[in-house]
């Protein structure tokens, strides 16, 4: 098994006032070669936009991108023609595809803090496709929730790669096996809340670990804690 580990103060930031982005990995002004992707996961911000602020209408094509959101209000407008309100405890994705545009704002009157996700499709220039799920914290608790899967289905949201993203909440002494598909390999885990220790490693809060040459990874709950995993395979 072989682990990268990314302490919180050890990750970029951008900050232009409404907004202040924690960069996991290399993303606009944070260029790290060490950190310049992980696999096929290409970006990991942990965002906070403050009230009225938001990113104005913009493009995509061919990435699949995944909101998380943590708290507060955005709203969601693209030129599919999605009006959306989402809010803590909702997942959205956009497959981009051959293209598409859309703008988020924070609506509310409390900032904003989501994390913004990029994945690489395994085809390309597809019809664009959006949707969004509810994973409510209560009916999370002492488990690994699926919230992204490329399989379809009604419980989770679906993307244009072999990946699969998973929140987990699990009470203090919690312990956790993850095992990996055969075909992906490498997994991403960022801590939300609490403190882990994962095969010998701890993990705190908005810290993060990539796993990489495993077929499992044991995650033990030192604290309550919630965490995500996002597995996709190490390269093309």
């Amino acid at each position: 098994m072989l682990i990268r580990h990314t302490a919180a103060a050890a990750r970029g930031l951008k900050d232009i006032g409404w907004l202040q982005s924690h960069f996991s990995l290399s993303f606009g002004p944070y260029a790290n070669p060490e950190r310049a992707g992980f696999g096929l996961l290409r970006v990991f911000n942990d965002d906070f936009v403050q009230v009225g602020g938001g990113f104005g209408l913009h493009a995509h094509a061919n990435m699949e991108i995944i909101s998380v959101m943590l708290a507060g209000r955005m709203n969601h407008k693209d030129s599919l023609g999605y009006s959306e309100e989402v809010t803590q405890d909702w997942v959205q994705i956009m497959s981009a595809g051959s293209g598409l545009r859309h703008e988020e704002y924070n609506i509310g009157d409390e900032p904003v803090n989501f994390l913004q996700i990029w994945v690489e499709p395994k085809l390309q220039n597809v019809t664009p496709r959006y949707q969004r799920r509810h994973f409510p914290r209560e009916k999370r608790r002492n488990q690994l929730t699926t919230i992204v899967s490329n399989e379809e289905g009604t419980a989770h949201c679906w993307i244009n790669q072999n990946a699969r993203l998973s929140l987990g909440l699990f009470d203090a002494g919690q312990t956790v096996e993850y095992r990996l598909n055969p075909l992906n390999k490498c997994v991403f885990l960022f801590v939300l809340e609490g403190i882990l220790v994962v095969n010998g490693t701890q993990v705190k809060q908005r810290e993060s670990l990539g796993i990489w040459e495993t077929d499992a990874v044991q995650i033990q709950c030192e604290t309550v804690a919630q965490f995500i995993l996002i597995e996709v395979p190490i390269n093309h």
